[in-house]
């Protein structure tokens, strides 16, 4: 998912005038006005702006304008703005006059321009900003249905560790297809626009899913529907998002583009911490079905977002989309069979033809992007460092049948996870933003081989025999990898966004974050082929410690592939 200096859109300030009336003014250019001197003519009140005085300019002197406020009945006063030249009130004079009213302080956006002013993680604050921080906000604060979902299938399904473990990655293919997301979004704008009117269908969509999960859904097939639909909002979403940060991204330092992804990632940080605590109590107080009714709610949020986004409508043609994309075709080498300008000119071709000629256009950019070489291999080692087989079903089970974890205390992990998650998104953006990728991974590989190996303590329960609670043991464990996770996963987001190329942005990202989620996607099934081998069930863990001992082992297993990423980066 998903880094780049947005410019706030501000304008700057006109020259030689104050922001506000005697704000800020000089009193020493004020009192440059010789003794005696003629404060002017009276203003005509039907003058909205009149110099004041017609003497001899004098260099050091200062001209004063006047502006009507609307003071009530009696009738418009005049407040003064100093510039540069001239003669004018004195300062007792203008000490008296009224003083803008907040009504008037905000008309002007005197604190929107204070704000303005102000940077976040380095980057320009726009609406914009905004707009996609909140996107990113929701797909943390969905997780709010997370712990819900495996209670759910654990309490009320009866369903198994293995069969969980499928069902969750089956549930979660719409993740695997994101390349078809951005390419419709690349070529196919809806109602004028690329980005905006996707945002609001994938908004409906998951409002749609989670409130169907709520109430109606009695087994496991109409629940993995459901999530297969709520998968497909948010990982439609998540592309057209990506889509708007790579297109920020392009051209700029690396360290510009982490801090937009680390502003991203914070974003959704912050979104699992709001919901992370609650996750567990809720399920516990109110159950599964009222979080996934109070999830719901969230998607929408995305809708209203998508007003913020800059973008201009395409007028139904989306001649602008097939014009970029068959430039990186060119410079790419691949060769388009249609020309855009003239198929959008003509008069003869149906809409049906320019979609079409818009999605060929988009697959030659993309085959000839896919296989070059620099991006071909970072993209083979994505896919093994993600596709590492994992165990959390087989542990979920544990933690709560056999050490007796309850939702709440489960949600009080989830709020240390997404601390810790934000936590290693500034430790990434303060010091980690310029180390190679390479050297950054393979520190992450070892590391993270001898934390995890902190679950076989877990498993054996030599925590126990050490004085250690179980509690007290999983918090920290799950702190310490979750940091160390986000570290290493960062600059994976930072080099698949700074190799995509204009005019695919979001079909390239999109194909390398498939390429992510297909990993993960693969290491769940490994682990759920795993634990049925192992004979893990609700009611034998007799081989769990054999099963995690292969997950934790299996971390190694891409460091051989290292050479496989770019040097430089």
């Amino acid at each position: 998912m998903k880094s780049v200096c947005l410019n706030s859109g501000q304008s700057p300030q006109k020259a030689n005038a104050c922001t506000a009336p005697f704000r800020g003014c000089d009193r020493r250019a004020m009192r440059t006005r010789p003794r005696g001197a003629s404060p002017g003519p009276e203003l005509p009140p039907d003058r909205k702006t009149v110099a004041t005085s017609k003497a001899p300019r004098h260099p050091s002197s200062a001209t004063i304008h006047a502006r009507q406020h609307p003071t009530g009945p009696s009738g418009p006063k005049q407040a003064f703005d100093v510039t540069t030249s001239g003669s004018g009130p004195s300062a007792d004079d203008m000490d008296e006059m009224p003083k803008p009213s907040l009504f008037q302080r905000l008309r002007r956006g005197d604190g929107i321009k204070r704000l303005m002013k102000f940077k976040v993680l380095g980057l320009d604050p726009s609406p914009e900003l905004i707009a996609i921080s909140m996107v990113y906000f929701v797909q943390g604060i969905l997780g709010l249905s997370r712990l819900a979902v495996s209670y759910f299938f654990k309490d009320e399904l009866h369903v198994e560790p293995a069969e969980v473990a499928f069902l969750t990655g089956l549930s979660s293919i719409p993740w695997m297809i994101k390349p078809l997301y951005g390419f419709i979004s690349d070529s196919v704008p809806l109602f004028g626009y690329r980005r905006r009117s996707y945002l609001v269908l994938c908004g409906i969509m998951g409002t749609l899913a989670w409130g169907s999960l709520s109430y109606g859904v009695y087994d496991s097939r109409g629940a993995v529907a459901a999530m297969l639909l709520a998968s497909l909002g948010t990982a439609a979403s998540d592309v057209v998002v990506d889509s708007i940060v790579v297109e920020r991204a392009r051209g700029h330092h690396q360290s510009v583009a982490g801090s937009l992804q680390s502003l991203c990632w914070a974003s959704a940080a912050v979104g699992g911490i709001a919901s992370a605590y609650f996750s567990g109590s809720l399920v516990q107080e109110y159950g599964c079905r009222f979080v996934f009714g109070l999830t719901a709610i969230f998607p929408l949020v995305v809708c209203a977002s998508s007003l913020l986004i800059e973008e201009k409508p395409m007028g139904g043609s989306g001649t602008a989309a097939t014009t970029a994309a068959s430039a990186v075709v060119g410079m790419s080498g691949s060769n388009s069979s249609s020309n855009p300008h003239d198929t959008s000119g003509s008069s003869s071709n149906s809409r049906s033809q320019l979609v079409v000629q818009r999605l060929r256009a988009q697959g030659a950019a993309l085959w000839g992007a896919v296989r070059q070489k620099d991006i071909l291999m970072p993209a083979i080692f994505v896919f093994l460092w993600q596709a590492t087989p994992s165990a959390d079903s087989a542990m979920f089970y544990f933690q709560t049948t056999q050490l007796g974890f309850t939702p709440e205390f489960l949600g009080r992990v989830r709020l240390g996870a997404s601390l810790a998650s934000l936590a290693g998104v500034w430790v990434y953006n303060s010091w980690l933003k310029s180390v190679p990728l390479r050297r950054m991974l393979w520190w992450a590989m070892l590391v993270g081989t001898a934390l995890s190996s902190t679950q076989l303590v877990l498993v054996s329960r030599l925590n126990v025999a050490w004085g250690v609670s179980d509690q007290l043991f999983v918090l920290g464990d799950s702190v310490v990898l979750t940091v160390l996770g986000q570290v290493s996963f960062m600059p994976i987001l930072v080099l698949a966004a700074r190799l995509c190329p204009a005019g695919v942005e979001a079909t390239l990202f999109a194909t390398l974050m498939s390429v992510l989620n297909c990993g993960s996607i693969t290491g769940g099934a490994l682990g759920a082929g795993l634990t049925k081998l192992y004979g893990v069930t609700s009611d034998n863990y007799d081989h769990l410690f054999a099963l995690v001992a292969t997950c934790v082992a299996a971390t190694m297993a891409p460091a051989p592939f290292l050479w496989l990423l770019p040097h430089k980066v």
